[in-house]
Parts: structure tokens; sequence; C-alpha cells
């Protein structure tokens, strides 16, 4: 099948948000998290969040001071992950229609010998670190032996990441760029971990700094998605954030690197503006997650989804008529959750609007990410995407 001329799914990923524990979250000791329904029951008023309550996120779950919309503008629901999984690869991936039936590998004790030693022979350069922590507070411990040494710093996460943390005065990044390719190369087979990710800092012991030149170099895809679908059929794919990097840069064909939501945000609304045969706009909003969701900073969080809310109308008015608007997120990582800064197991919010249709109908809890692709590829008229259940005959 074709693409159908003229229309256009703007998918925007609210990186993290997610919107309620899954059934299954004991088995990755998430039990309990709830990023928007902790985080609204953390403030003393709830969150007030107009937009979002126009859209009917209100409708989804109970989120202290965003009530259900009697005529919401968007058709509302949640959806579970299929694959055994919360971390970023794995639901991008899904969101664009492949379903991983194993998870990435995770390295809870840091990496083994075989990969380290591996990785320092090619380099010529030590390591420290060799363990799950949190970016910030690894750089702040081991920063000043790291500039005295000029060994790398080397961490993990609960996500399926090698992290590669350098001064840039010692490792400029295209330097710190290749190092990670390296590791990249390395980690295959058993350790095909899901991200390389360069984080170059700067400053000065007890002040030190991250920087906007991280990267990421992702595992590709392991079968097609929804992405190459569209450009295999002569469409075109905007990759706003980091998208870019998730995909391995396959499907993608042309992307805009941002520093911050509001960067992704103005891009987005620029591309909405100005690129009318764009098939798909495929968005990451990443401070929720990396900003506040991972530092537990609830108020930050929440003033981020103020940012958001505020653009609601803007992004609405830069639709065209054939538009599909699609607002979700890829995994949860509740704020206010402190026994971690990880990821949590959660469901993501859908919120879709169709310009000029309305209002919205519950769409019910999705079994899986994958019928956002579904739907998106009905929509445009592929029928190339086998996994999910399309929603698109649900919709007004």
């Amino acid at each position: 099948m074709n693409l159908i001329p003229g229309r256009r799914v703007v998918m925007i990923v609210l990186d993290s948000v997610g919107i309620g524990a899954m059934p299954d979250a004991d088995q990755f000791g998430d039990e309990g998290s709830d990023t928007l329904g902790n985080l609204s029951r953390s403030l003393p008023l709830g969150l007030n969040l107009p937009w979002f309550q126009r859209l009917g996120l209100g409708n989804i779950a109970p989120i202290s001071g965003i009530l259900p919309h009697p005529a919401p503008l968007a058709s509302f629901g949640k959806c579970a992950e299929a694959s055994p999984a919360k971390d970023t690869t794995t639901g991008h991936w899904e969101l664009a229609g492949l379903i991983s039936q194993s998870p990435l590998p995770t390295y809870p004790q840091g990496f083994p010998d075989e990969v380290i030693s591996a990785f320092t022979k090619e380099i010529g350069i030590g390591i420290l670190g060799n363990r799950p922590a949190s970016g910030t507070e690894i750089i702040a411990e081991l920063g000043e032996i790291h500039m005295r040494t000029g060994r790398l710093i080397i961490y993990t996460s609960a996500d399926s990441v090698f992290q590669i943390a350098a001064h840039e005065d010692l490792y400029p990044p295209d330097k710190l760029y290749e190092m990670c390719l390296i590791a990249r190369r390395i980690l295959t087979g058993t350790h095909a971990v899901g991200r390389v990710i360069a984080r170059p800092f700067t400053g000065e012991p007890g002040a030190f700094v991250r920087t906007f030149n991280r990267r990421d170099f992702s595992l590709s895809p392991p079968g097609k998605t929804l992405p190459d679908h569209i450009v295999e059929a002569g469409g075109t794919v905007v990759g706003i954030g980091k998208i870019g990097d998730i995909f391995n840069h396959r499907g993608i064909t042309s992307e805009i690197h941002t520093h911050s939501n509001s960067e992704g945000i103005t891009a987005t609304i620029l591309v909405l503006r100005e690129r009318a045969h764009a098939s798909l706009i495929f968005a990451n909003l990443v401070d929720f997650d990396m900003l506040y969701g991972h530092r537990n900073n609830p108020a930050g969080y929440y003033q981020s989804l103020r940012e958001f809310d505020v653009k609601i109308p803007e992004i609405l008015d830069s639709m065209q008529e054939d538009d599909l608007l699609i607002l979700t997120a890829d995994h949860g990582c509740d704020p206010t959750f402190l026994k971690s800064t990880d990821h949590t197991r959660e469901y993501v919010p859908l919120l879709v609007v169709r310009k000029g249709r309305g209002p919205g109908l519950n769409l019910g809890i999705r079994d899986t990410f994958a019928d956002i692709a579904r739907s998106a590829d009905e929509f445009l008229g592929l029928g190339r995407v086998t996994e999910g259940i399309s929603f698109i005959s649900e919709l007004p």
C-alpha cells in the first residue's frame, strides 16, 4: 500500500511520564510507582495543567488537580508495555511497532572482565567505577581522580547502558565519541547493550557539570520499525531530540538535535509549520526523565510539565487538517519513588487528537505500545506494521 497524500503523524514522547504501575511492576522492584499520580499527590494542590486537562489526561487515571473532562479534545487511554523491560530503547522500539521478546542485558554488578579488558586494551586507558550509579554522583565522587590519572569513568544503571564519563579538558568530545564507538563494537552478542552513552563534563572538583555534548550510540533495532516502513514507502521521517540516536539513525530522513525540552517543542512546532509533506514527526522530550525523574526532583518534574502544558495550544494550532497527534511516553521514572532513581515499570498515557474532530473517546487500556505504531501505520495508509491493534477506527 502507498502513503495517503497529505497525512502526517506527530508523535511526541514525554520521556518517562508514566501513569501508574503495571501489574508486573513488583518483578521490577517498582510496585507502588506512579509518576503522574504520585507526583500530583506529593503537591499540596495537585497538578495545575489546564491544557492537559482539556485534552483528557484526567480521564485516564486519578491525578490530583486534574479532573476528568466531559468533552476532551483528545481520545484517551493508556498502554501497557508488552516487552519485558522498562528502558528507553525497548520502549521506543515498541512504540514504533517492534515488541522485544527478551530484555536487553543489564549489569547490576558492573561489566564483566571480558568486556572491560577488551575495552581498556583497545583504548590503552584505565577505568574507574564500573558499577551502577547516578551520573552526577559518580562524577562528583570520581571526577578528581579521573582528572589526576586520566582514567575514564565507566558506569551503568538499571537500563541497558554502558556510560563513559570524561572531562572535556582531558578528552574532547570527538575523542570521547571515538572511544564510545570502540565500546559499541565490543558490546555485541550476549553483551549487546541498548546504548553506549558519552557523558562529557566540565568544571573543577566540587563543581563538575555535565555538558550538552552527550551522544548515544544505540543498538540497531532487530527488525523493521514504523520509520523503516515509512522511508521504504517513499515518505519522510523527522526525528527530534534523541530519536535518531535511539534508532541508530535508521529510518530517520532528517534529524534535529536538541538540548532541552524547550528546544524540542520549538523544533516540533517549526516542523509542523514548515514541512507539510513529512509523514512522521517523531519527537522525544527527555528533560522529564534526565533532569528530574532520575534525580528524584518532583518540583522540577512538575515545572517541566507546566512548560509543556502552555505550549499545547501552539502545537494544536500548528497542525494541518489531516494531522494525527499522539502524546505518550516510553516508561515511567517516578520522581517521588525513593527506592531508587531508576526507570519504573508503568503504563504510559495515550492522548490522540485528529485535527478538527472530537470530542475524544475512551480508548481503554491497550495491551502494547505497538498499538500506537499500528494505528499510525493505518492512518498513513501503509499496512506494514503487524504488531498491535489499531485504534484508528475507534476515533471520532
